[in-house]
């Protein structure tokens, strides 16, 4: 065997793919390739931490193309520091593979770094291991204190309103899994990439600080997701459901029923759901403006507690759960 043929080893690959000599941070003392970074806080702020995992079967097919997985591990946690209304700053990453596939490392890094360098986020540390191919990334950012955005600040009269559109990833994931057929192809196409490269909302959860009262990331669908920020604030939320904003290549694949369900339950949409008094509706709508951003009303929180569905002024029986690892 020759030296370009021996196997890629840990610290090769680390210091090939992953160790970069010039950052998008000078705040970045000491970053990949220690047994720690070490990170300049900018003055006066309160540190925010996230971290999620994203597991091949589970998170997305065993045949996903390796750049959208390097999207989609940042991604995720970038979407949890925008419901916050953070900035983030700087990542590692606890990256598990079964084989050190050069190929694969390429396309995965590019997708990763792709998005880091758009949000100026650094990759500091992590670590690599043999095993199923899992990506944990933590996500680490700043707000100025008292500002950041809780699931638990919102009061009775709150309008709820959510970024985007909602269901669109679900119909992705049915059209890779071949669950839908693609009967409009552009349709179909802007669905997959709507699941295979998750926007995050950062810069719009960035200007809801101060407007906003409560606010969360919709991973887990909105059925999911609605009851934890209704029950944090303590109140009950009242939905609307004719108004949830479905985008017209979602209608065009599926039927009204279906593209419901995905917008309710599905989840990997990576929107924001925001609660906001109605004093600054307008302001909250003009920082959406401002991005070209969507934002639609949905709803409003009342005292009481629960998720309330109307759907044509009817109760609404919405499916029971979103997505959720154990059922």
């Amino acid at each position: 065997m020759t030296v370009a043929q021996q196997p890629l080893g840990e610290f090769d690959l680390i210091e090939r793919y992953f160790a970069r000599s010039a950052g998008v941070r000078t705040d970045v003392i000491l970053g990949v390739g220690d047994d720690a970074a070490l990170l300049r806080m900018p003055p006066d702020t309160e540190l925010v931490a996230a971290v999620d995992a994203v597991v091949a079967g589970r998170h997305f097919p065993f045949d996903c193309d390796p750049r959208s997985i390097g999207h989609r591990a940042l991604a995720v946690n970038l979407s949890d520091m925008a419901a916050m209304g953070a900035t983030p700053a700087w990542a590692t990453m606890s990256l598990t593979l079964p084989s050190a596939d050069e190929a694969w490392l390429r396309s995965f890094s590019a997708g990763l770094f792709a998005l880091a360098d758009a949000h100026e986020v650094a990759l500091v540390g992590g670590d690599t291991t043999a095993g199923p191919l899992t990506v944990s990334i933590q996500i680490l950012g700043h707000v100025a204190p008292g500002t950041a955005l809780r699931r638990g600040g919102a009061a009775a009269g709150d309008l709820l309103a959510v970024t985007g559109t909602l269901g669109d990833a679900g119909a992705g994931l049915a059209l890779v899994t071949g669950r839908l057929d693609a009967r409009d192809r552009a349709a179909a196409d802007a669905m997959i990439e709507r699941f295979d490269y998750p926007t995050p909302r950062v810069r719009f959860g960035c200007g809801a600080r101060g407007l906003a009262s409560a606010a969360m990331d919709l991973s887990d669908g909105l059925v999911g997701d609605l009851p934890k920020l209704a029950r944090a604030s303590g109140l009950a939320a009242h939905v609307d459901v004719e108004r949830l904003p479905l985008s017209p290549a979602l209608q065009s694949l599926a039927s009204p029923q279906q593209a419901r369900e995905w917008a309710l339950a599905a989840g990997d949409d990576y929107e924001l759901l925001v609660a906001v008094p109605p004093e600054r509706w307008d302001a909250l709508a003009q920082v959406a403006v401002g991005l070209n951003l969507k934002l639609t009303t949905i709803g409003e929180l009342r005292p009481g507690n629960g998720v309330h569905w109307m759907l044509g002024g009817q109760l609404f029986a919405a499916p029971e759960h979103g997505f959720d690892h154990f059922r």
